[in-house]
């Protein structure tokens, strides 16, 4: 059960980490715009947090159904 909290705890700092980071990426993107690097650089780094962002979610869900 130690090792459980101890890896729940990483869970919890790296979602506080990416959250932040995801929201932000939300707020600035404005859709992609075709030819446009910026723009799909930009979308890239979006979709990169937001799959980091629900993977740890997820994982952080599990762990706490698994404790139960």
């Amino acid at each position: 059960m130690d090792n459980m909290t101890e890896k729940l705890r990483a869970l919890e700092v790296k979602l506080a980490l990416y959250m932040p980071k995801y929201l932000d990426a939300k707020r600035n993107f404005r859709g992609v715009r075709h030819e446009n690097s910026l723009s799909e650089l930009r979308y890239t780094q979006f979709m990169v947090y937001k799959g980091m962002v629900e993977g740890i979610q997820k994982e952080i869900a599990e762990l706490k159904k698994s404790a139960i």
